[in-house]
């Protein structure tokens, strides 16, 4: 199978299935296969990667709709969905805290059982091997990066988050050793850089950006969704059916997902080019380095600009009012500014109202110009316009939370099998973030066409770089 576009079945039996025990969610064994049964089968690894293929794509996009209303990317301005991760409210009681740790648990046990059980009856392809190895080391490179620690094995003691991002590397490299060409390679290192520049490893993390850059310089790895036979992405739903606001200075970005058919859904990205960009260049002002710094932004901007885009797209049912909480900007004349300290900018909000038809990014973006890379000239300034591109770049794909040091405790059922559960069971939200909605907050004056976002949150993460929670070369 190649996992480039992963092609979703949801004929398998096993697509209900939510862990390698064979067990309904409730507990009930299925009664049309048991294990056995099932395991001597014909096709059981083709079932069983596919059943997994299904599984990780629901909770890629679920796992994205959470953690962007858990960031000041988008605001949840309607009824469904959490109404507490905006503030941001974070307890280890909360139903979407347990679910994202299942999700992550899912990944690992659901490849593990294939790569370890149902290989044994049915020998894999490489290729499915492949498959198999990417989704577990993705769990562990979102657990890592997202939770204080969690179980490595079900039921087992908590393991703080950077053993899970060192996990992500050790099967990443059982997934480097059975991929099928260049860009398979490269999509590996890719994701092996992410998880070192986590850990704070700049050497490690840049020698494996430019590995990946070296086999394939338009890197792009995506999950698919299967919208004719309801495998569809909740991310997709929250931006398309305008449940979530945009930050306004984002707005010419989304809908970063939309339907162009009815049965639609769009793919999400795991791995682009574009990260191993952002991992030197940051690297590079680490180290005081702004001429080299300048010189991969200057790259990292040419790639964006040769992604594709969606033109005439009809998004003239978007009022930015569909809600119950604030009406968004949606005038395009007005200008925005980062903060009160910051300068105005315009072209930051598009024109939706009919007849016009919008033309969105939808696999990177960003509002920064060859100009303001120039015209950059200190190191912090040039940290703060790499966190813009960051959060510009990657937005609706996950990533901002980890940016702004937030992460998530190991949730009550978890904990009551843990032994080691204290200090694991407090989501860890840094002092500088600041609560009661204001990462979303905004102010609108019509009298002068502008619109002032309260906090400058790129400037935040960067103005606390010494902290242990973010900039990790630093």
């Amino acid at each position: 199978m190649n996992y480039k576009n992963i092609i979703l079945s949801a004929t398998t039996a096993l697509t209900t299935l939510c862990s390698c025990s064979l067990i309904q969610p409730d507990d009930i064994v299925n009664p049309n296969v048991d294990e056995e049964t099932y395991l001597k089968s014909t096709g059981a690894m083709t079932t069983w990667v596919n059943g997994t293929n299904q599984k990780f794509a629901v909770n890629i996009g679920y796992w994205c709709q959470m953690v962007e209303i858990l960031s000041d990317n988008y605001f949840n301005n309607y009824t469904r969905s959490s109404n507490v991760f905006d503030i941001p409210r974070i307890l280890y009681t909360d139903d979407d805290v347990v679910a994202m740790q299942r999700a992550v648990g899912t990944m690992r046990e659901m490849a593990d059982y294939g790569i370890e059980t149902v290989s044994r009856e049915d020998a894999p392809t490489r290729a499915q091997l492949f498959n198999l190895y990417t989704v577990k080391a993705y769990g562990s490179l979102l657990a890592g990066e997202t939770f204080v620690g969690l179980p490595m094995t079900s039921g087992g003691d908590i393991h703080p988050w950077q053993e899970h991002l060192q996990q992500a590397l050790e099967t990443l490299d059982n997934t480097l050793t059975y991929g099928a060409d260049a860009s398979d390679s490269a999509f590996v290192f890719t994701l092996k850089a992410r998880a070192c520049y986590a850990l704070g490893r700049r050497d490690e993390a840049v020698n494996m950006a430019r590995r990946s850059l070296r086999l394939d310089a338009n890197l792009l790895h995506q999950v698919t969704f299967d919208g004719a036979n309801s495998i569809n992405s909740d991310i997709q739903q929250a931006v398309w059916l305008n449940w979530f606001q945009p930050l306004p200075r984002l707005d010419f970005l989304d809908p970063k997902y939309f339907q162009l058919t009815s049965d639609e859904q769009r793919p999400i990205t795991l791995a682009k080019a574009e990260e191993n960009y952002l991992i030197m260049a940051e690297a590079a002002v680490s180290q005081n380095d702004l001429a080299t710094c300048k010189t991969l932004l200057s790259q990292l901007l040419d790639l964006v600009k040769s992604r594709p885009v969606q033109t005439q797209l009809n998004d003239q049912l978007e009022k930015r009012d569909n809600g119950v909480y604030k009406v968004y900007p949606n005038d395009p004349s007005l200008r925005v500014r980062a903060s009160a300290d910051d300068s105005l900018r315009s072209a930051l909000i598009i024109d939706r109202q009919a007849p016009a038809l919008i033309t969105v990014p939808y696999i990177s973006g960003t509002s920064v110009t060859p100009a303001m890379i120039a015209q950059t000239d200190s190191h912090d300034a040039m940290l703060e316009l790499i966190y813009l591109m960051r959060q510009e770049i990657f937005i609706c794909e996950g990533r901002r939370v980890t940016d702004l040091g937030i992460r998530l405790p190991v949730c009550e059922v978890e904990a009551a099998h843990a032994s080691n559960a204290a200090g694991y069971t407090t989501a860890r939200i840094p002092e500088f973030i600041p609560l009661g909605q204001e990462m979303d907050a905004f102010t609108v004056d019509e009298a002068t066409k502008t619109v002032t976002i309260k906090h400058n949150m790129n400037r935040v993460i960067v103005s606390h770089r010494t902290s242990s929670d973010v900039v990790p070369f630093e």
